[in-house]
């Protein structure tokens, strides 16, 4: 197949930045903390509104947040929280915002000790 003169430079840039790219995504570690809640139904619209006050903060405020969801199933709640890296999962768990904030908002809804997990995928 033959191209233009005039779009051989750039179409042969655009084809090297996606050869050095594409690799580095193929590689590109990412993290799910998954937090589980035991709170009890009355008490979830309180643990809702928890979530609500710290989304923000937590995505603009803590290294490699890229995402935070709230799931309500039948028997709890969980928070899904999506990072760049493991290490800054590891890191929020440490942090003032989940400690000193949130956990302690939350402790008085909590019936059991929750339940932490971190997912790697690359």
């Amino acid at each position: 197949m033959h191209f233009p003169r005039s779009l051989n430079k750039p179409l042969l840039a655009l084809l090297a930045a996606t050869a050095l790219v594409i690799p580095s995504l193929a590689f590109a570690e990412k993290a799910y903390l998954e937090i589980t809640l035991k709170v009890d139904p009355q008490d979830r619209p309180a643990a809702g509104a928890v979530y609500a006050k710290y989304k923000q903060p937590f995505l603009s405020k803590i290294s490699g947040a890229e995402s935070k969801e709230l799931l309500m199933r039948d028997d709890d709640v969980q928070v899904l929280h999506g990072f760049a890296s493991r290490k800054q999962a590891e890191d929020y768990l440490h942090s003032d915002l989940f400690n000193k904030d949130v956990v302690a908002e939350l402790k008085p809804l909590l019936k059991a000790a929750p339940e932490v997990r971190i997912y790697s995928s690359n």
